[in-house]
């Protein structure tokens, strides 16, 4: 949705579903797809001007579906990535790539494994720079070669800092 006068919204873009392998517990035969929402978390403006959106997943989907789209308002959204996991937030380095954080390796489950931190090349290629030591990640930013991630982002009361902020310096 866009501001388009005081106090007053409108839709950008529409997400489509996407048809995606059913979950084990659900005990439907092997192969057969079930319909899986976007469920969008986080937003940022890319180096050309078009709006990026990284994409949870529903919950109980398999690893893999998650994706991110590339929005240019007035044009029909498009897939920037794909193939992706439980994605909380994502922003762009000072060389224009794209990094994206995944709440959990193994998606939303209980417990939640490692999240992992992925660049993502200009040509698709995605590289992890980061996964042992985050847990449940759900916030990204970037300052120059620094980069910060919330980690236990939603963990209140298990003994971890709840929401702490980590710092990774990644070397080009």
């Amino acid at each position: 949705m866009k501001q388009v006068g005081r106090g007053k919204i409108s839709v950008l873009a529409v997400f489509p579903v996407k048809m995606a392998p059913a979950p084990p517990a659900l005990g439907l035969p092997p192969g057969t797809k079930v319909p899986m929402q976007s469920v969008p978390t986080s937003v940022v403006v890319g180096p050309d001007g078009a709006l990026y959106v990284s994409e949870l997943s529903s919950v109980g989907v398999g690893v893999g579906v998650a994706r991110v789209r590339r929005v240019v308002p007035g044009r029909s959204p498009t897939i920037y990535a794909d193939g992706l996991i439980a994605l909380t937030d994502l922003a762009f380095d000072r060389k224009g790539r794209l990094l994206v954080v995944t709440f959990a390796e193994d998606g939303i489950a209980a417990p939640p494994s490692d999240g992992v931190l992925t660049r993502i090349e200009k040509n698709g290629k995605k590289t992890v720079l980061a996964s042992a030591g985050l847990a449940q990640a759900t916030g990204l930013a970037i300052d120059g070669d620094d980069v910060y991630i919330v980690n236990h982002g939603t963990s209140p009361g298990t003994g971890k800092p709840s929401g702490s902020i980590e710092k990774l310096t990644v070397r080009n």
